[in-house]
């Protein structure tokens, strides 16, 4: 009987009607495919009958998450992951339909014929444990706590692996000066800071507070008190440790709570960052409100969300089965236009927003890397098929933002005043300038001169909103 790969390969490419942009090396051995292209290993027949019930990417991640599809030794995932994604968007490979009509032809015949020969077809298998499966009505707040439960919850062991040690989990801020991972995220919780015009005495809320990096930054060194909430019960546990070990357990207080809970309002400012993208079309707008509610007059939000292109005229946005079923449950991405329209609203004033796609692309390369670097160590902590779901999801985001398919924007916005007031200094080098620390003194050489802009570094006045305080 001629070579497993080698069956495949022409039963697939006389099916499909182009070349396979890689290689295939099959469970007997053989290997078949274009000279010089990446190799995936088919390790089973089970490979083949995942992406036989589950046609596309959802079959593919099922079976790479499994172990039952995996990569050629030596072999690239950013590479093998672009000339995937570059061959499902040609034309003949997009407008493909397999249809009952389309087997039946010669060339699908001669595929199922083959596929039954090497013992492929056969019952469904069982779904990876990783895969989430939400049950309840969409966002409501037991269903929004189960889908970040299972993003979340997976140990801050794992996390402080992939994440490094700020502990910060959104794109980092990427400045000629930084050095390392650590100094781009501490340049990020900076840039926040100063973006909502902190200083002593302010009263901030942090939205979706991860492990408390950036209230523990806004408390140390600007002086003010805040509260950080999330509906993750692990990172809340830890982010009350480590304002426990800073001593600043009478300045930042966490909380294990839903956004749409907080009724203790006014707060001078408020940031969101990589929350948004969970809250989901329909509840943006009670999102947004009540925040805008939540804020004293004059006072500044800043939303840090991931955007995805428009789609077409006409066309209908689907959200990738890989990240919603594996990565972010009930997640949704919206064009960056769309959340300026939907905060504006809600009754703010949007004042800036930069881009900082390129930013998550580097960032999301260096936690590969530390995933990579500390692979042992990871299967050990959250298993095996958990860890490939991470490796394959940070992988392929970088490369999304790479190619500007996705992007994240820092949006600043303000609720006014009744007179229309935002109290913002005329210019953005004014109020982007750095402020004096008082708490602590002046901050590390190499994040100052990160931050300084072009004024030297001189502090600068940020306004004269009044505390709430």
């Amino acid at each position: 009987m001629a070579q497993i790969a080698q069956q495949l390969v022409g039963a697939l490419e006389d099916l499909i009607g182009t070349r396979l942009p890689f290689r295939l090396q099959a469970w007997d051995g053989s290997v078949a495919g274009a000279p010089q292209a990446p190799v995936l290993l088919l390790r089973n027949r089970r490979a083949l009958r995942r992406l036989l019930w589950s046609p596309g990417e959802l079959g593919l991640v099922r079976a790479y998450v499994s172990g039952d599809l995996d990569l050629g030794p030596g072999e690239d995932l950013y590479t093998v992951l672009t000339e995937v994604a570059h061959f499902v968007e040609r034309p003949e490979v997009r407008e493909l339909q397999l249809g009952l009509g389309e087997l039946a032809g010669p060339a699908g015949r001669r595929a199922v014929a083959v596929l039954a020969r090497i013992g492929a077809l056969g019952p469904q298998p069982a779904l990876p444990a990783e895969e989430a499966r939400p049950v309840g009505r969409l966002h409501s707040r037991r269903r929004d706590r189960a889908a970040i439960s299972h993003h979340y919850d997976v140990g801050n062991d794992f996390y402080r692996l992939v994440l490094g040690s700020s502990m910060v989990y959104s794109c980092a801020y990427w400045t000629p000066e930084g050095k390392s991972l650590e100094d781009a995220q501490a340049a990020k919780l900076d840039l926040i800071c100063r973006k909502l015009g902190l200083r002593p005495g302010m009263r901030l809320l942090d939205v979706g507070c991860g492990w408390g990096s950036l209230v523990l930054h806004a408390a140390q060194h600007y002086g003010v008190t805040a509260v950080g909430v999330s509906i993750s019960a692990e990172q809340v546990a830890l982010a009350r440790e480590r304002v426990a070990a800073a001593g600043l357990a009478d300045r930042v207080e966490i909380r294990l709570q839903d956004y749409r809970e907080i009724t203790d309002g006014p707060y001078d400012a408020i940031s969101s960052v990589g929350m948004a993208e969970h809250v989901g079309s329909e509840q943006y707008l009670v999102y947004a409100g009540g925040l805008y509610e939540l804020l004293v007059p004059g006072g500044r939000l800043l939303n840090h969300q991931i955007a995805r292109r428009p789609t077409r005229r006409g066309e209908v946005y689907r959200s990738s089965p890989f990240i919603s079923r594996y990565v972010f449950p009930d997640g949704e991405l919206a064009p960056v236009g769309n959340t300026v329209q939907l905060l504006e609203e809600a009754g703010f004033e949007v004042r800036d927003v930069e881009a900082l796609r390129e930013h998550y692309a580097l960032t999301l390369r260096e936690w590969v890397a530390n995933l990579e670097a500390a692979w042992p160590q990871a299967v050990r902590l959250v298993g095996r098929g958990r860890a490939r779901v991470w490796r394959l999801y940070m992988a392929a985001s970088a490369l999304a933002f790479e190619e500007n398919r996705i992007g994240v924007n820092q949006v600043l916005a303000v609720r006014t005043t009744t007179s229309g007031d935002s109290r913002l200094p005329a210019t953005r080098e004014q109020w982007l300038a750095p402020a004096e620390h008082p708490e602590d003194g002046p901050r590390s050489p190499e994040l100052h001169v990160a931050i300084a802009g072009s004024n030297g570094g001189e502090g600068m006045d940020l306004g004269d909103r009044p505390s709430v305080r």
